[in-house]
């Protein structure tokens, strides 16, 4: 049975930095390309950032130079490094594995607000 669980989420301040983690279960991490996805209220789920078996990134440009995304194959688990954070960053976020169908955590909230 295939889990993925977020982490780190919470409420933060404008301009802070937050660490979400995604801890995987049940199926071969290493393979897959991971991503971290978010959907704020009344919005659609958007691609946050990638990350291949390889190791070669991206982003989107609303979070390009300001997250960071990496992953640790031997603890299969896929973190987001979220700096400068802004109000438009308040989403659900939620971890995927590219497998077909793609495999989705149950997400964490990111609230930034002062």
């Amino acid at each position: 049975q295939v889990q993925l669980v977020e982490s780190g989420g919470g409420l933060v301040q404008p301009g802070v930095s937050l660490r979400l983690s995604c801890a995987a279960s049940g199926m071969p991490f290493s393979f897959y390309t991971m991503g971290w996805y978010r959907q704020a209220p009344g919005k659609q789920r958007e691609r946050v950032a990638s990350i291949t078996r390889g190791r070669i990134t991206n982003y989107s440009d609303s979070v390009k130079g300001r997250f960071t995304i990496s992953r640790d194959n031997a603890k299969n688990t896929v973190d987001l490094q979220m700096n400068s954070l802004k109000p438009e960053d308040t989403a659900v976020y939620y971890c995927n594995a590219a497998a077909v169908p793609p495999y989705w955590g149950q997400g964490t909230q990111v609230t930034v607000s002062s």
